[in-house]
């Protein structure tokens, strides 16, 4: 399913961003959610995922109480709620989509190309 992420930019610490994510095609409803960032020269970490229907959500633990993700099945989109943003939140931000709930990233079928997040102190 292809997906385009949007909504990156530049914010100052303890600022907000909303990321979104839209799907094409009528299947979105049948994938799991997640998304996963990566900071220059790291590897790419676990964010959050969401439930096909929305009732469940996980968090890493970096970004609980701060992030919330939600998805609106009717518009096949995906958002990424950020607040209280921190410099280390810095980096590019990928939505993905999976058949099986889970922080590995090997475990989602297909990503969209990333929005970038810069967080300035």
């Amino acid at each position: 399913v292809p997906l385009q992420a949007s909504g990156g930019g530049l914010v100052q610490a303890g600022g907000s961003l909303r990321l979104s994510c839209a799907a094409s095609g009528r299947t979105f409803s049948m994938y799991v959610m997640g998304w996963f960032r990566q900071a220059p020269g790291k590897a790419r970490e676990f964010v959050a995922h969401i439930s096909r229907s929305g009732g469940d959500t996980y968090y890493a633990d970096s970004v609980k109480g701060r992030f919330t993700i939600s998805r609106d099945n009717a518009k096949n989109t995906v958002y990424l709620q950020m607040n209280s943003l921190k410099p280390e939140d810095t980096a590019v931000y990928f939505c993905a989509a999976g058949s099986v709930e889970g922080r590995l990233a090997a475990g989602y079928n297909y990503w969209g190309q990333g929005t970038e997040v810069t967080v300035s102190s």
